[in-house]
């Protein structure tokens, strides 16, 4: 048995295995390059580094639960010249989620909300943060199914515990039942520890009356807005474009 033989239980037992995927390579690059046995470990380390972190982004993209993979490359920015970029490649940097700080994105439909609130909470996987994506009528029902199943607190770990949550199309039909109880407990338990994305078609002064209560409101909305950063959006819908054959009708 040779000693590459030998290497695979060892590497294993140490977690370390996937060094066996590039060891080929490496070998012959150190023996045609005439490379150290320093560097020949340093590029064994480099690549075992760069397959953990590509695994731990696509667990963290994978648990965003992302409807599909929306970049800011893919945004047509030249389509709707309102829509501040700057602002918006700013919030992509995610100094706000570093900060626990929230992020609203106000605007007609069709503008491109969910497209950047999903960039966005790409580029927080790709730095490293935990990150949740639903619309909220999604979440909201959720919630409200576990209770039935006593499961509530449990479940509602899953919006309040990642680094960032994204809530799409926020008002987008009125909150019934303990909604407004529930999006309230989120924003609470998520001010000072968390960050948020919100997209809504509604002005900001819509939301208040989403949830039926002027004091639960008022709370609700003082802490959204503490530390947000407020984009409004404006333009054409991206569904429903100038000149297309529906505008013609």
């Amino acid at each position: 048995m040779s000693i590459s033989d030998d290497l695979g239980p060892v590497l294993k037992k140490l977690r370390l295995s996937g060094v066996l995927q590039t060891l080929d390579l490496r070998t012959k690059e150190a023996t045609d390059g005439n490379i150290s046995h320093t560097e020949f470990l340093f590029r064994l380390c480099i690549d075992e580094v760069e397959r953990r972190e590509s695994k731990q982004l696509e667990q963290r993209m994978r648990r965003a639960n992302f409807e599909s993979t929306k970049r800011l490359d893919d945004f047509e920015w030249s389509f709707n010249p309102q829509v501040p970029k700057t602002k918006i490649i700013d919030l992509a940097a995610c100094h706000f989620v570093d900060k626990k700080e929230n992020a609203l994105l106000v605007g007609p439909t069709g503008v491109g909300k969910s497209h950047l609130a999903q960039a966005i909470g790409e580029r927080a996987c790709r730095a490293g943060h935990s990150v949740c994506y639903s619309s909220a009528h999604r979440m909201l029902s959720y919630l409200r199914a576990s209770r039935a199943d006593q499961s509530y607190d449990k479940k509602l770990l899953r919006y309040t515990s990642p680094d960032l949550l994204i809530i799409d199309d926020l008002g987008l039909r009125p909150l019934e039942g303990d909604e407004p109880i529930d999006l309230y407990e989120i924003i609470r338990a998520r001010y000072e520890r968390g960050s948020m994305v919100v997209t809504s078609n509604r002005a900001i002064e819509e939301w208040h009356p989403l949830f039926l209560d002027d004091l639960m409101a008022s709370a609700a909305m003082d802490r959204l807005l503490h530390h947000a950063h407020l984009v409004v959006m404006d333009g054409h819908s991206y569904r429903n474009p100038p000149g297309s054959k529906k505008n013609k009708k």
